[in-house]
């Protein structure tokens, strides 16, 4: 019987351990990409993983059998960002062709476009869903953000920002954050045509917003920037609790971080290639990873799971490695 997501997280909560984490390494890796991967999405209910590529391909894998379902080219309009809607089966996703910069809902049962999203006039660099309603957010070098309903084609919604700008719903879609210019601007999504209720500064890091992320239970929130920022806030108070530091990126590149799920630790790329791990109690790093790249990686940590995986020019799962483990080894 397949547990509740909340019992997932419960689980992983007594799991995962500073041990646990450092003993992380990757357990599955899929090469057979022709380009960077440039973004990908865990399903929040179901065992499905969604990437897309340099490649100009969107991939489906199965997570619990390691094995990619379906690949889908978008050779017309490219991708770069994508995301699941609440049904694993249709994701959402951006261009990457420098002429059309619609978002297009697409099926990926029978690779067909349910809906074409048109509005920005500059590459896509934020997109967040609602995972509680049927909304969601983009944000555009055209400085602007855009608020979409995925049943209407046109946006039901339009912020003016000065500067590349970050964009994400926290996960009961009741608020949605705004970053760029230094500082978090927070929205009620119910009445964001008053402007922001809060305004959050990260302590004078004015670098271009790369991604604003919340805790899945909202208490916490991070923002990459691309000087190698990582800032950590509480999302209530506004409070700055850590910075963490790691190789700048190149303006073609982002920074990615997300924070494991019960919100204990955070994982992020850098601009060196390594990947890096952090505990958000002691503010501390508690892991360290040299890999065989020299850009950042894109990186998620799996819903309810002891796994997160990182893209690069390939796909990496990694586990923890049991047999590193004083408490493990023995157990049958």
């Amino acid at each position: 019987m397949v547990g509740t997501q909340q019992e997932r997280e419960e689980k992983v909560s007594l799991e995962l351990t500073e041990e646990i984490l450092q003993s992380m390494e990757t357990g599955m890796v899929f090469r057979d990409y022709n380009g960077r991967i440039s973004s990908m999405d865990f399903h929040k209910t179901s065992s499905y993983l969604v990437t897309a590529s340099d490649d100009e391909s969107i991939r489906l894998y199965d997570v619990s059998g390691a094995a990619c379902l379906k690949a889908i080219n978008s050779k017309k309009y490219g991708v770069d960002l994508v995301c699941f809607t609440s049904d694993p089966t249709t994701v959402l996703y951006s261009s990457k062709n420098g002429w059309d910069e619609s978002l297009r809902l697409l099926s990926l049962n029978d690779n067909k476009y349910l809906r074409y999203f048109k509005g920005h006039h500059d590459r896509v660099v934020s997109l967040s869903l609602c995972s509680r309603k049927e909304c969601f957010i983009s944000g555009s070098l055209d400085r602007t953000v855009l608020l979409w309903d995925q049943r209407a084609e046109k946006c039901q919604g339009l912020l003016r920002v000065q500067g590349r700008p970050a964009a994400a719903y926290d996960d009961q879609g009741i608020v949605f954050a705004i970053a760029f210019g230094g500082y978090i601007r927070m929205f009620d999504s119910r009445k964001y045509e008053k402007g922001p209720f809060d305004i959050f500064s990260v302590g004078g890091d004015v670098s271009d917003a790369n991604a604003v992320k919340f805790s899945n239970d909202g208490r916490l929130m991070l923002l990459t920037t691309m000087d190698g920022h990582i800032h950590l806030l509480d999302s209530f108070r506004g409070t700055l609790l850590s910075t963490y530091n790691v190789k700048p990126v190149s303006i073609n590149s982002t920074l990615e971080a997300s924070f494991s799920p019960e919100g204990k630790f955070v994982v992020s790329g850098s601009g060196d290639g390594r990947v890096h791990a952090w505990s958000v109690r002691s503010g501390k790093e508690v892991a360290s990873w040299v890999t065989y790249e020299t850009e950042p990686h894109v990186i998620k940590w799996a819903p309810g799971s002891l796994m997160f995986a990182t893209g690069s020019s390939e796909l990496s799962f990694w586990i923890p490695d049991l047999s590193k483990l004083a408490a493990y080894v023995g157990r049958k």
